[in-house]
């Protein structure tokens, strides 16, 4: 039988990251508005933006997924089926949902739209799946606890039921979201897209018969972390997921920076075209390598494999992100005559840097030797926020991205790093890597 390639989903959280999802090759995008999309304020799409959107991604064969996936109040269902008809004029592919009153509504009034149910309901079970599919469900989204075993068995229970889980991204401490303490610490409801990361902060320990005693716990200068989880990665995976029967690869991260975004989206678009292309040959070091640069926790493959044990999935070392590369700069225009790229500089940039510019089929990397000013004035850096000059002889497009390595990181340091990494994800033998 045939395998069938997998959908690439990547987040949108506004208009110009949905493009840059798009060119660095996602197949599908998930967007929402603040109303009822779980990202309130962070999220910046508008009617006339997700409009343009969805135009724009249909013109180029990309699908739209829309999520409504907040958990309702009653007040909050008198708002929804005039929200419900305006989206439906846009015409997005799929609406994502977790709460069945809402689930009923979007029937209601977006009836030829698919659904499909959030990783919020956590599905954990053929069972589960198979009500949710009967009642109308075209595709779920699993939960993050599960199994590949456990996948398999759902999708062999529910042959013609959709399933997408995500591969990569930030994961929660509770059950797929489903989480209070934002709201009782600071009322800020993480189920209403209002989550203020609380597992992320410091805490102390209080010994019950000496209250207002607190007592630090330290693991490092930053303090202790009970909660911290580390950051999914299932790049060595693809190919039990895609054997398992996922249809559609999902990347978390509607908040995170057009950077990491551009970079996860291309890793994983070239993950799975090269398994596609050629299954027995399958390395995913290169893949790994290229996630490994950007702002991340440390990676773990959850419960998609063998057993774990709390430190496969909890980063009990740091609270703080890693970050090998910095996102300097990004590509304004390529003047093909003068073959000069002209750049906004993101973090400074320096005569003698070593730095890569990353297109969708390209990494070329460069020694700054010379940087202009628009005006042609010869500059010993690039500052942030302010456009320069760069000589480059290949040319590239307006969404490359231009990144630096660490300067305290060897190319031996970084080979170690990435062979560490590639063991702890759980796939076997050290590789050697060459950076």
């Amino acid at each position: 039988m045939k395998t069938l390639k997998p959908e690439l989903l990547a987040p949108a959280g506004n208009l110009e990251k949905l493009k840059y999802a798009i060119h660095y090759g996602a197949d599908a995008v998930y967007l929402g508005l603040p109303t009822f999309g779980l990202r309130s304020n962070k999220n910046a799409f508008n009617w006339e933006d997700l409009e343009y959107g969805i135009q724009y991604a249909h013109d180029r064969n990309v699908r739209v997924f829309v999520a409504a996936n907040i958990f309702a109040r009653n007040h909050e269902l008198e708002r929804i089926p005039e929200y419900f008809k305006k989206l439906n004029e846009l015409k997005p592919d799929g609406i994502i949902v977790g709460d069945v009153g809402i689930m009923e509504l979007i029937k209601e009034y977006m009836p030829d739209t698919e659904i499909h149910i959030s990783t919020q309901s956590s599905i954990m079970n053929w069972s589960s799946a198979k009500f949710w599919h009967n009642y109308g469900a075209k595709r779920i989204v699993l939960a993050r606890e599960l199994s590949l075993k456990e996948i398999a068995t759902i999708k062999e229970k529910n042959p013609d039921l959709e399933i997408e889980t995500f591969v990569h991204g930030a994961m929660c401490m509770a059950f797929s979201g489903r989480c209070m303490i934002s709201s009782y610490l600071n009322m800020r409801d993480a189920n209403h897209g209002d989550c203020t990361n609380a597992c992320r902060w410091n805490y102390k320990l209080v010994e019950e018969t000496r209250p207002g005693e607190y007592y630090p716990v330290v693991e490092d200068e930053y303090g202790t972390y009970f909660f911290n989880a580390k950051d999914l990665c299932l790049i060595s995976y693809i190919p039990d997921l895609i054997k398992s029967g996922v249809c559609s690869f999902k990347i978390e991260g509607r908040t995170k920076s057009n950077y990491y975004l551009s970079i996860v989206t291309r890793a994983y678009r070239k993950a799975i075209d090269s398994y596609m292309a050629d299954p027995e040959n399958y390395d995913p070091i290169p893949f790994l390598k290229e996630v490994m640069t950007t702002s991340n926790r440390t990676f773990s493959s959850a419960f998609i494999g063998n057993e774990k044990d709390s430190s496969d999935l909890q980063n009990y070392a740091s609270g703080i992100p890693v970050q090998y590369y910095d996102f300097v700069a990004s590509v304004q225009f390529y003047d093909t005559e003068q073959k000069v790229a002209i750049i906004e500089g993101r973090n400074q940039i320096k005569l003698g840097d070593i730095v890569e510019f990353v297109t969708k089929d390209n990494i070329i990397t460069k020694k700054i030797d010379k940087i202009l000013t628009l005006e042609g004035e010869s500059v010993i850096k690039v500052d942030p926020n302010k456009s320069y000059k760069i000589d480059l002889d290949q040319p590239v497009d307006s969404y490359t991205l231009v990144r630096r390595r660490n300067v305290k990181i060897t190319n031996e340091e970084m080979e170690n790093l990435i062979n560490e990494q590639y063991i702890s994800l759980g796939q076997g033998q050290l590789k050697v890597v060459k950076t």
